[in-house]
């Protein structure tokens, strides 16, 4: 008995390894490993919000510096001595500039989460990734439909 094309195909159509459960993993788990990988996406956003923040404070900083020349040529040198006296170098928060505060964010708490996520994927997903997603991506695309192949071509 051969395979027709469609058969083969729909055989071969499907998600790659790394996305697919791991025997024995049930719906609940997979359902928690996606909350948790959510959440990890909302932090990834956070942390590049805290770096714009970093690159943002800095950028004034440095134009601080063109400020005090105009308010000097000006005539206003009491105006640029108290910007150049209260604001350029300033800390942002007590004994920090933001190139700290983004060091303590990725020490700690960025590098705690990371760990703990990775921990739960390899005791519970064998390593895998988007378990959730690529379950979602299942239930939604139309098999054999052009653009909603399981996987990548090659």
């Amino acid at each position: 008995m051969t395979e027709t094309a469609t058969e083969s195909a729909a055989i071969t159509d499907r998600p790659s390894p790394e996305h697919r459960r791991p025997p024995g993993v049930d719906d609940a788990t997979v359902a928690a490993g996606g909350k948790l990988s959510e959440a990890l996406e909302t932090i990834e956003r956070a942390r590049g919000h805290l770096y714009e923040l970093h690159q943002l404070i800095g950028g004034a900083d440095l134009r601080l510096d063109e400020a005090v020349s105009k308010f000097r040529e000006a005539g206003h040198p009491e105006i640029a001595e108290r910007i150049e006296r209260e604001l350029i170098g300033r800390n942002v928060l007590p004994g920090r500039w933001t190139f700290q505060i983004v060091e303590e964010f990725d020490d700690g708490y960025y590098a705690e989460f990371l760990q703990i996520e990775r921990d739960v994927r390899d005791k519970l997903f064998d390593g895998k990734r988007h378990l959730f997603e690529a379950e979602m991506k299942e239930a939604r695309r139309t098999r054999g439909r052009k653009g909603h192949s399981a996987a990548p071509r090659g």
